[in-house]
């Protein structure tokens, strides 16, 4: 059987010491009082841990009913919701003005990862409620915030989001869902939205839908999309639910993982809804929605490479199988355990090197949205701001597919075991495949970064990261016990700069190339942020040598060595590929 046990302390490290927010304490609004923060973490782990871990393989099992539209969710799951609302989860990173707490989002990310460790279907539940709110609260009106945000912020409501259709997935420009208005300021909206997650369900009594739709004077293409707000059931003017509206689940997907998460088919026939900012400006209200789902996204890519890598690791300690090379371990024992073989243990530190860093990107991210935000300073908010639109696509794809590479080598460490269902890797690796999927693919993610972000301002958006990178290596070049850290470091940074300059230079001439090389140019990108996390990270981990945590430090630079001389150097292969051409990239006649 699996098991699961929160990263607390690991969370403080990234927080308190590689981050150090108790910079921000009385300068940023919402990080007045920090001294919450071991609290929420010991009491996120708590209801991680005992609610809804044991709720996960549960519900990957018994899976989802569905019977004349409505969907019931597995067994455990509705009372779980409730105590995670009656917690006060929900309202936690939201407006104060509708009833949320206004707490920074990097003091939330944690619990979010907890909850896509220990149990991945539930979380899409407020995940995507959290996106919704989020595009409400930017472009809705007063008179919409005060009909939905209320009720969203309390997790009474739940929210979804509705963009694709059968013959528009990432093309959105090809969606046909119409909205003709009405007589009453309302718009009535006809089409089919489909993988729509936990577009119906019964954790609530009502669900709010942002949908995409097109107005009947529309321009063609992505130009002529605007939002709606829709709900399950008409809102009355004194808050209550009135009639059932036009929207009903035509059906759920069956689906290789995710089994506790609804992805639904859903029919708007003429249902009642409301603009949501300006006509056929809805792209611009989706990309809100989109670029904090695809961090989420990738959030639930680190959850399971997290819990991955603790069944894993529990596993090798306890599986004796052969003998040390060097002679036996354990002489009074039939065999060694399988942590002795070196195989074993660069999977195993691959691993802890994934989710451990990955950590560490996920709340750096977190952290500038914070800024970009709340800051005082506007020069600081746009310069944050610059920083999350440049990592969002890497973010999101690099730790989506760690968490899936992650979740495959924990199968590899369990061996025979690993194909067994009750010891949970292989939901894991089902669970995490689709993150590479949802959200824009990570292909879409690879051309977003190239193809958007590096040309942005004239390449100024790269600032954001080059320059912190290069003064790190330019402060620490002459420490002689970072060596072995910034050497590494400088020479794959250097590759990523060659890189840019090989793709701006190439792609102007034939945007093909800058196509051909994104992915292999966002994974050195990625790879080179990991490099950064983790030569930082030996810095601290250096000047704490001695005391009590010891073990801890030394831990965090056996890591990083791991990191810098067995993963990072990649980056000459990643290089070597991405600049080959495109050329290499075609398919023969007879294909």
């Amino acid at each position: 059987m699996p098991t699961y046990t929160a990263p607390i302390r690991d969370f403080q490290f990234a927080l308190k010491e590689w981050l150090e927010i108790g910079q921000y304490q009385g300068n940023v609004p919402g990080f007045d009082d920090l001294d919450i923060l071991d609290p929420i973490l010991d009491e996120g782990a708590r209801f991680c841990q005992e609610v809804l871990f044991p709720l996960n393989q549960v519900g990957d099992a018994e899976g989802l009913k569905y019977e004349n539209g409505n969907v019931t969710l597995p067994t455990g799951f509705k009372d779980a919701y409730r105590q995670y609302v009656e917690s006060g989860w929900a309202s936690f990173a939201c407006d104060a003005e509708f009833g949320g707490q206004n707490l920074p989002n990097v003091l939330n990310t944690p619990l979010i990862e907890m909850i896509c460790s220990s149990n991945l279907s539930f979380g899409l539940i407020p995940g995507l409620t959290h996106g919704a709110y989020s595009a409400l609260h930017l472009f809705g009106t007063q008179e919409q915030k005060q009909t939905y945000l209320p009720k969203m912020i309390s997790g009474e409501w739940t929210g979804v989001m509705c963009l694709t259709e059968p013959q528009a997935g990432t093309d959105l420009g090809l969606i046909t869902t119409k909205a003709v208005p009405n007589r009453d300021g309302s718009y009535a909206i006809t089409g089919t939205k489909i993988f729509i997650s936990c577009g119906e369900h019964d954790a609530v009594d009502n669900i709010v839908h942002l949908i995409l739709a097109r107005l009947p004077d529309a321009p063609k293409g992505v130009k002529g999309i605007s939002l709606f707000v829709a709900s399950k059931y008409l809102v009355n003017t004194d808050g209550s639910l009135g009639e059932r509206n036009a929207i009903q689940c035509g059906s759920i997907e069956h689906k290789m993982g995710i089994h506790a998460s609804p992805t639904c088919v859903m029919n708007y026939e003429g249902a009642k809804a409301w603009l949501v900012g300006e006509p056929h400006k809805g792209l611009r209200a989706m990309f809100t929605m989109m670029n904090e789902a695809r961090l989420l996204v990738g959030i639930q890519g680190l959850g399971i490479g997290e819990i991955a890598y603790q069944n894993a690791l529990a596993y090798a300690k306890e599986r004796l199988q052969g003998r040390a090379l060097r002679g036996a371990l354990l002489p009074n024992k039939p065999a060694d355990p399988i942590t002795a073989h070196p195989d074993v243990r660069r999977m195993l530190l691959t691993q802890r090197a994934f989710a451990e860093g990955g950590r560490i990107l996920a709340l750096w991210m977190a952290l500038h949205v914070d800024l970009a935000h709340r800051h005082p300073d506007e020069t600081v908010r746009r310069e944050a701001d610059e920083f999350v639109q440049l990592l969002t696509p890497v973010t999101k794809a690099y730790l989506t597919s760690g968490g899936t590479e992650t979740a495959s080598i924990g199968m590899q460490v369990l061996g025979g075991y690993g194909f067994i269902r009750e010891y949970g890797m292989e939901q894991y690796l089902r669970d995490c495949r689709i993150t590479e999927i949802y959200e824009g693919t990570n292909g879409v993610q690879a051309l977003d970064l190239v193809g958007r972000k590096l040309p942005m301002h004239t390449g100024r958006l790269l600032r954001r990261f080059f320059h912190p990178v290069s003064q790190f290596i330019e402060e620490n070049r002459d420490v002689p016990e970072m060596a072995e850290f910034t050497k590494p470091l400088y020479q794959a940074f250097r590759s990523l700069q060659q890189a840019s300059l090989w793709v701006a230079q190439k792609g102007l001439a034939n945007p093909d190339e800058a196509a051909g090389a994104s992915v292999d140019y966002l994974n050195l990108f990625a790879h080179v942020t990991l490099g950064y996390i983790w030569a930082r990270t030996a810095k601290i981990a250096l000047a704490k040598q001695e005391g009590d945590e010891k073990a801890f430090y030394q831990r965090k630079l056996a890591t990083a060595r791991f990191y810098m001389h067995k993963l990072l150097p990649r980056h000459y292969s990643l290089l070597a590929t991405l600049t080959s051409g495109v050329k290499h990239l075609e398919l023969a006649e007879t294909d």
